[in-house]
C-alpha cells in the first residue's frame, strides 16, 4: 500500500506543514478543560510543568550528546566506503 492510498496521510502532512502549532492548541484546550473540571489540579500542573522541564533538561542534553557521538562513529565507519565509491555526500 502506498503512502497516498493510506487514509489520513494528506491531513497529517497538511497539519505538519501548514499548522505546526496544532499540538500546542490541543494542549491548551486540554488544560482549559482541566481548569473547568478541576481547577486545583490545573493550577498544580501549571506550577509543576517548569520544574519537571528543568529536571528533564540534563537528559535532553545527554541525548543530544549521544546522538552526536553516534553520528560521528557512523561517519568514521562509513568513510572508507565513501572514499572507495567516490560518491559525493
Amino acid at each position: 500500500m502506498t503512502a497516498a492510498a493510506r487514509p489520513g496521510v494528506r491531513e497529517r502532512i497538511w497539519l505538519r506543514i501548514v499548522c505546526p502549532k496544532y499540538g500546542e492548541i490541543v494542549k491548551f484546550l486540554l488544560w482549559c478543560t482541566l481548569l473547568v473540571l478541576c481547577w486545583p489540579l490545573a493550577l498544580l500542573a501549571l506550577v509543576l510543568y517548569p520544574l519537571v522541564w528543568l529536571i528533564l533538561l540534563p537528559f535532553r542534553i545527554f541525548g543530544i550528546v549521544v546522538d552526536g557521538v553516534l553520528e560521528l562513529l557512523r561517519g568514521i565507519i562509513m568513510l572508507p566506503a565513501r572514499v572507495v565509491s567516490g560518491r559525493r555526500a
